[in-house]
């Protein structure tokens, strides 16, 4: 069946090992984040036979489906709404709200569950996370966490380049290290988690610049796309292409590559232009924004370049590659965005499964 995601198992089980080895040898544990691959079982597999440390994702739908030893760790902030869901699908959660930190905890004491909690400190980036300068509110937090008793303050967290593009460094990084070293102190807790950051700390990692006291990285795109995330690069130790797209092109026709009339808005309200590049071999493949992001895909077959996509349409331009027909497959390599949107459009995108997963 084709739209379909080709998933290299092997591939993906070589860059998590290159990760958690590179990681351990440092005393810093990987917690591999799901959320890009909805938390796929046969991937999942994979990270459960792994040295990984553990699973964290953003959505507790995702959590729910994972079968593991290993701790689950759920990293959006949470919804009051969903603080029994959160108790009982995860084991640490990474909170900034005093509010709901003590729905937590009053969800943990109906539960009987034990919940940990790593407080989240903006370092500068501005997604989630008490502002650093703010330590009276992350004084407040902690005591909000040490009050509840069924509570566990684990730890502290960071996130960077998600929202602001702000890189890690020695001063953001080492900050959460600082931060984490005066909680200890002032409320003689072990607080054995440092939360420093994603894949955007591969640079730091290579450079063996990774500030000492950083217990934890949260690690994604690197491990499903092998990229330095602070750089948009790939990293030359890892697998770029364990997932491939593959699309079949359900019509070639030669057109104008201009179209032709009054021009208005397109089905998504965009108002487009069109280069006037002459007479066109044009491909149209069965998938479509509803599926992917066009933008986010590099194709793999020479000649292919992507001209445009609806809901359902997918255009490439085949004047570099004319010998191609209706019912040839082409492949593409997604970027992180593309895949997030294959994957969540799992009813329209089939997947297969290359390589063991043990």
């Amino acid at each position: 069946m084709y739209p379909r995601l080709v998933i290299d198992l092997n591939k993906l089980r070589e860059n998590l090992d290159w990760l958690t080895a590179e990681c351990h040898r440092i005393g810093i544990q990987v917690f591999v984040v799901t959320k890009v691959f909805c938390a796929d079982p046969e991937i999942c597999a994979v990270i459960e036979a792994s040295d990984a440390d553990g699973f964290a994702d953003s959505r507790v739908q995702n959590l729910q489906t994972i079968e593991t030893s290993k701790p689950k760790q759920l990293l959006r902030i949470a919804m009051g709404c969903e603080a029994e869901e959160i108790v009982k699908s995860a084991d640490i959660s990474m909170q900034s709200s005093v509010e709901t930190i003590r729905l937590l905890g009053e969800a943990a004491g109906k539960l009987e569950r034990k919940h940990r909690i790593i407080l989240m400190i903006d370092m500068g980036d501005l997604r989630e996370g008490i502002f650093f300068k703010n330590e009276a509110g992350i004084r407040e937090a902690a005591e909000a966490i040490i009050g509840e008793e069924w509570l566990e303050f684990a730890g502290v967290g960071v996130n960077l380049t998600c929202y602001g593009g702000i890189i890690p460094d020695e001063t953001n990084v080492g900050g959460l290290v600082g931060f984490a070293e005066r909680l200890r102190r002032e409320y003689s807790l072990p607080l054995p988690i440092v939360s420093g950051g994603n894949s955007s700390m591969m640079t730091m990692l290579k450079e063996h610049r990774i500030p000492e006291g950083v217990t934890q990285l949260r690690l994604g795109e690197s491990f499903v796309l092998g990229n330095n995330t602070e750089t948009g690069e790939p990293m030359e130790e890892l697998n770029t292409d364990c997932f491939v797209l593959e699309a079949k092109l359900v019509e070639v026709q030669d057109k104008p590559s201009k179209p032709i009339g009054t021009s208005g808005l397109n089905a998504f309200g965009e108002r487009v232009t069109f280069e006037d590049r002459g007479m066109m071999k044009r491909g149209i493949l069965a998938i479509g924004r509803q599926d992917v992001n066009p933008d986010g895909l590099t194709p793999l077959d020479e000649g292919v370049e992507i001209i445009g996509a609806s809901s359902d349409h997918l255009l490439v331009n085949l004047n570099g590659c004319p010998w191609h027909k209706v019912g040839d497959v082409l492949r593409f390599i997604p970027d992180y965005g593309a895949l997030l949107k294959l994957c969540t459009a799992e009813r329209y995108v089939k997947r297969e499964y290359i390589g063991k997963k043990d």
